[in-house]
């Protein structure tokens, strides 16, 4: 919780509540159904939550913002990202059935009322979202080809409508097809080791009427 107040000291009395009780819901499930590595769970704030709210270091998402998260998971970076901004709405999708009931879990625990979660593959979604936010499920290419059609046509943030994405490593080869993509370097942002190689992506993708 230290970690997360070092970089974010504006949480509100409710953010620091909810991001505190995150970690005994994700501990408490994570015994039934494992959605988080032994060694990730011990270290769920660095690891998984401030991760996640990477993303909030490039893009302050504005009330009223849609965002998807595509192959939640466990819940990151949707989860962290829904408690930081409780006037967004954050629709949050994976295709495995048995992770997503824990999402449900915490987020119900929580009483998080701007997260709503689908058990789908995400080419079956049917709607449009500001943003679309993701931790490395995919190569670049095929997930733009997934998300295509899926990104709103109103723009309501300096930065443009498109992906969020949390990848680490070298991105020279995945990233050559879109000149329009930003890599910021989460080492910036954070001091700490963990994020050394990490980056958010920023990819504005056109919308397809």
């Amino acid at each position: 919780m230290e970690l997360l107040l070092k970089y974010f000291p504006d949480l509100t009395e409710d953010q620091i509540e909810k991001f505190t009780k995150l970690e005994a819901l994700y501990q408490d499930w994570n015994l039934k159904i494992n959605v988080v590595s032994r060694k990730d769970i011990d270290e769920l704030y660095l690891r998984h939550v401030l991760h996640s709210l990477a993303i909030a270091k490039v893009i302050q998402f504005k009330p009223n913002t849609k965002i998807m998260d595509v192959g939640t998971g466990g819940g990151f970076p949707g989860i962290p990202l829904a408690i930081l901004y409780p006037e967004c709405s954050f629709h949050l999708v994976d295709s495995i059935n048995k992770k997503l009931n824990v999402v449900r879990e915490v987020v119900e625990g929580l009483g998080l009322e701007n997260v709503k979660t689908t058990h789908s593959r995400v080419e079956e979604i049917h709607d449009t979202y500001d943003f679309i936010v993701s931790r490395a499920v995919a190569a670049m290419p095929t997930f733009v080809h997934w998300v295509k059609g899926k990104v709103a046509k109103k723009q309501n943030h300096e930065l443009k409508n498109g992906i969020v994405y949390l990848k680490g490593g070298d991105l020279a080869e995945e990233l050559q097809d879109y000149p329009k993509a930003t890599i910021y370097n989460i080492s910036d942002f954070y001091s700490e080791d963990f994020f050394e190689t990490k980056k958010v992506v920023h990819l504005p993708l056109k919308y397809k009427g």
